[in-house]
């Protein structure tokens, strides 16, 4: 069976953590061997999986939080059309 990049994503965690039945694995597997965006998801998936796993801490940079915060209210206010 052939299956589009939105049903991929949706078995993105399942194909990571082995979760998948046979059937769909192979499905999604075959869609990997072809589709550059969907296996740059999977990747990206595994990349923060990894990053979030790591237990060493990083220093933010001065004013980040204060930063984000104000470009977030901004992206808000933008997408809220006020």
């Amino acid at each position: 069976m052939v299956i589009e990049c939105k049903h991929v994503w949706d078995h993105i965690s399942g194909y990571i953590d082995d979760t998948l039945s046979e059937e769909i694995r192979r499905d999604v597997q075959k869609h990997l061997d072809h589709c550059e965006i969907c296996s740059a998801i999977l990747d990206s998936t595994r990349n923060i999986i990894i990053l979030t796993a790591d237990e060493r801490v990083f220093e933010l940079p001065v004013g980040f939080s204060e930063r984000l915060h104000a470009r977030l209210d901004l992206e808000l206010r933008t997408a809220g059309g006020g």
